[in-house]
């Protein structure tokens, strides 16, 4: 007895006979070979159809799961031999999905294979309590830990630094709050080096309640990129103090006048002192002219101790200070640096500080050589203007310090320069650029720089003077309580 095919089959089937032709098919199998404009149900069939005929029937066995692609569709075929007739029924079912949902898997594995096995960072999976679940070979570059070794440790056990502890319950509670956490450690890698470690990791929550089921993290060795960071603040530092040498050099007139008006009153009272002295023993009275004139000796050594402490402190070397800097006294002590070119200039500086006393956290020295570079800047600006109106008088540069309706903390310095139009303000704080012949373009953008390094901002406009008005802004958060100023010792 012979196969005998369903036209209510959803499948396409076929009945060959032992040389492979076709002898009947159903209508699932008519309308497939017509939808594809083929020749005939045969067409349907894989191409070695004739060798997988004869298989069956001398094997007397099905031979399944043979593939046949017809454009689109994927038909997975079974022979099925009937050895009394020797005809054979080939039964089809469609495998379109089950095939590329498959063949995309094995791209998907390989990509991810190929990804975890070569890539530089570490990728790792982690369980709610931080033990690690599973790892790239990247470990044991990065730690030194094959991730075998990895696997059932906590994230303490491998992660060794002083501040790893809190960190780790810090991003344990944000990937518990919003899903996502980055930190950045300094850890000890497994041969005792120093590394530092930036991770970034994101909580796999379940379907229904919510909770963290799973943590992967992708954690990346920044060592490098902080020594090169340490570096460039360290030639930065560097660069500003060597800006601050040069700056001595050119006030050297000023420093030379602010610290010969002391020492020559010194020696023309001790002088006096010393002759009042020769003659106390005829005139007793002038033992009295003595103490006043050794007081008033005191009184200008001290003076001239304060130039020098002055600038001791402006030339330290030394890493940056933050402190709470009173932005009244410190106008008050650039303009002291800088009056002496201000006076042989013909500029009159006016510091008019606000009642308020403003403070905020920076570094004094490095908010001193902003300041002198901004006064400095403003007395060349009024000589220029001036030497393009012969006759005129002397001019003013103006230092206010001011907090406006944002709580923001101002110190603004206007001169009476020729000021610039809206594309010279752009390029004046690019480095490098300057339109005198004998600056280098390296004091604004430097101290541009400065004051983002403490938060706030240096900008200018043009100011009703006529010249500029530059402008530093402090935001809110960098203001601070004033509180008592103390004394920088001479060793400083």
């Amino acid at each position: 007895m012979g196969f005998s095919l369903s036209d209510a089959d959803p499948q396409p089937s076929v009945i060959l006979d032992n040389s492979a032709h076709t002898l009947r098919s159903n209508q699932a199998a008519e309308t497939l070979w017509m939808a594809n404009n083929l020749q005939g149900p045969s067409s349907l069939l894989p191409p070695n159809v004739k060798a997988l005929v004869n298989a069956a029937l001398n094997q007397a066995r099905a031979i399944e799961d043979v593939e046949a692609r017809i454009n689109t569709v994927i038909l997975m075929w079974t022979f099925i031999p009937c050895p009394q007739t020797g005809q054979v029924l080939a039964r089809s079912r469609d495998a379109t999905h089950d095939i590329l949902t498959h063949e995309q898997a094995v791209r998907s594995n390989r990509l991810y294979r190929l990804i975890t096995e070569n890539t530089t960072d570490l990728i790792s999976r982690h369980a709610p309590d931080g033990r690690f679940i599973d790892a790239t070979p990247a470990s044991w570059r990065l730690l030194g830990y094959w991730p075998e070794e990895l696997r059932g440790k906590r994230l303490e056990d491998i992660f060794h630094s002083d501040n790893a502890a809190q960190q780790l319950i810090e991003a344990h509670n944000l990937l518990r709050d919003d899903g996502y956490a980055t930190m950045t450690l300094d850890i000890s890698h497994r041969d005792g080096s120093k590394r530092w470690f930036e991770i970034a990791s994101r909580a796999i929550r379940e379907t229904y309640t919510g909770a963290v089921i799973e943590v992967v993290s992708v954690s990346r060795d920044i060592t490098a990129r902080v020594a090169s960071e340490e570096n460039s603040r360290r030639l930065a530092d560097e660069l500003a103090r060597t800006s601050r040498l040069a700056t001595l050099g050119e006030l050297a007139s000023s420093i030379a006048h602010e610290m010969n008006q002391p020492l020559a009153t010194i020696v023309n009272f001790a002088s006096a002192s010393q002759r009042y002295l020769k003659s106390a023993t005829k005139k007793p009275e002038h033992l009295e002219r003595v103490g006043d004139g050794l007081q008033k000796v005191i009184h200008h050594a001290n003076r001239a101790s304060e130039v020098i402490r002055r600038l001791r402190s402006f030339l330290r070397k030394g890493q940056k200070r933050s402190a709470a800097v009173s932005l009244n006294q410190t106008l008050t002590t650039v303009a002291q640096l800088c009056q002496w070119e201000a006076d042989k200039n013909q500029v009159e500086i006016i510091c008019a500080s606000t009642t308020c006393a403003p403070t905020i956290t920076a570094d004094p020295v490095l908010l001193e050589q902003v300041l002198i570079n901004l006064i400095r800047n403003g007395i060349e600006a009024n000589v220029e203007a001036r030497s393009s109106h012969a006759g005129s008088a002397g001019s003013c540069l103006v230092l206010s310090t001011s907090v406006n309706n944002k709580g923001e903390t101002l110190i603004e310095v206007v001169d009476e320069g020729p000021g610039l139009d809206d594309q010279g303000i752009r390029q004046m704080f690019q480095p490098f650029y300057t339109n005198r012949p004998q600056g280098l373009g390296l004091g604004l953008s430097m101290s541009r720089s400065i004051i983002e390094g403490f938060g706030g901002f240096l900008d200018a406009q043009p100011a009703s003077t006529g010249g500029l008005k530059l402008i530093c802004r402090f935001p809110a958060a960098l203001a601070t309580k004033p509180e008592p100023s103390t004394e920088i010792s001479p060793d400083e």
